[in-house]
């Protein structure tokens, strides 16, 4: 059997990693940049006030309080997005909204609220410091220097920053395209009814949703029937738009292996993995398209796409953290697992309070058909290869979902 990281690794070489593309920012969510993104403006471009309130000097209502108020004319209106700002006099103010530019001659601004929100006039109840409530040009962001460096992931704030800087578009890694198949006789389509010995089809809705939520395009293939020339039929006219085909089921040792059947000798390579559950694997080439083929049963399925294809997908898109977060936790209950193989379990996690490891429980048994009980669980409970018995408190590797 092959080692999982051994597996892992030949996946992550088999996808590579992407070609370069430049996207408009409403298109770019998700996506790592690519380059280095300059500021082409500073932020703030220019000073302006952080509030709703008056321009002034501040020597000017060096002496304003309650007490003692000064009242100055207010010599100009500044509503945000004014450009033609005219300076400030000495022994004048000018009505500022938060966000307009500062005039030049002035250095503070004084809150409405300390103030009698005159138009004409404006009593002025609280003396401000220079500087007070004024945004600086460059504060946040320098012109010319580097506002996202290559490797960011572009999350809601990142896409801001970059609209904030002047880009109307970014250079990323082009998300793959992923045709998603999943093949097995017995397969319907709900809501079609089902016959005996038949089972609803839904590797392909978990795989195409998992893969969207990591920024691949996706195309499905639903229930392939489990005959060669018919799987080869409708599967190789869609490759040549496919940067990866990821097949489900077909792929076992028994007869009626449509997968395995159809692509032996055509450069995929059928391997036994020492993982439980998802043992059979295949990865390789189909008129040159990278492949990976996953097992049938639904849990072998996303315990496969955690362990092998999330990390390569993420890799070849860009990412640098490609894993899931791995914390230790201590067994509520003993386990067992097969030790030749490392095992992942389903498993709900529950942080100790002032502890540096938490709980953790299985959710299931490690059986790869009970897929109810992964929807129950937050994690994924790694007992490595070599371990056969684990008891009752045991400390244990956690992948948290």
């Amino acid at each position: 059997m092959i080692s999982v990281d051994a597996y892992r690794e030949s996946v992550t070489e088999l996808l590579g990693r992407t070609p370069v593309t430049t996207l408009p920012l409403a298109d770019a969510a998700g996506l790592v940049v690519a380059a280095d993104v300059h500021a082409g403006v500073s932020l703030p471009p220019f000073d302006n006030s952080a509030m709703d309130g008056y321009a002034v000097r501040a020597a000017d209502v060096a002496e304003a309080g309650p007490e003692s108020p000064v009242t100055l004319p207010v010599a100009d209106d500044i509503p945000a997005g004014r450009v033609d700002v005219a300076p400030l006099e000495p022994g004048t103010a000018h009505r500022i909204m938060t966000g307009a530019p500062m005039p030049p001659g002035a250095d503070a601004i004084v809150m409405v609220e300390d103030t009698d929100a005159g138009t004409e006039t404006v009593r002025i109840t609280k003396a401000p410091a220079p500087g007070n409530h004024v945004r600086r040009t460059g504060e946040d962001v320098e012109l010319g220097v580097v506002a996202l460096h290559a490797g960011t992931v572009l999350g809601h704030a990142q896409l801001g920053l970059a609209a904030a800087v002047g880009l109307a578009e970014v250079a990323v890694y082009r998300p793959l395209s992923v045709l998603v198949v999943s093949t097995g006789t017995e397969l319907v389509e709900a809501p079609n009814p089902l016959r005996h010995g038949q089972i609803y089809e839904s590797n392909s809705v978990m795989l195409a949703a998992a893969l969207r939520g990591l920024g691949c395009r996706v195309d499905v293939v639903r229930s392939v029937v489990d005959d060669v020339e018919e799987f080869r039929k409708i599967i190789e006219p869609k490759l040549a738009d496919a940067d990866l085909l990821v097949t489900s089921g077909g792929v076992s040792a028994g007869a009626y292996e449509v997968v395995k059947d159809a692509l032996t000798g055509q450069g995929v390579q059928f391997q036994k993995i020492a993982i439980q559950p998802g043992g059979p694997q295949g990865n390789g080439h189909w008129n040159g398209v990278p492949v990976v083929t996953l097992p049938g049963n639904p849990v072998s399925v996303l315990v496969s796409f955690e362990a092998f294809l999330r990390p390569a997908l993420l890799s070849a898109m860009g990412h640098t953290a490609v894993d899931r977060r791995r914390v230790r936790a201590r067994l509520s209950e003993a386990m067992s697992s097969p030790s030749s193989r490392r095992q992942f379990r389903r498993g709900f996690y529950t942080p100790t309070e002032g502890e540096v490891t938490g709980v953790v429980g299985p959710r299931g048994g490690p059986g790869s058909h009970l897929l109810a009980a992964f929807t129950q669980a937050n994690c994924l409970i790694v007992l490595p290869e070599g371990v056969s018995d684990v008891p009752e408190g045991t400390e244990v590797d956690v992948l948290l979902l």
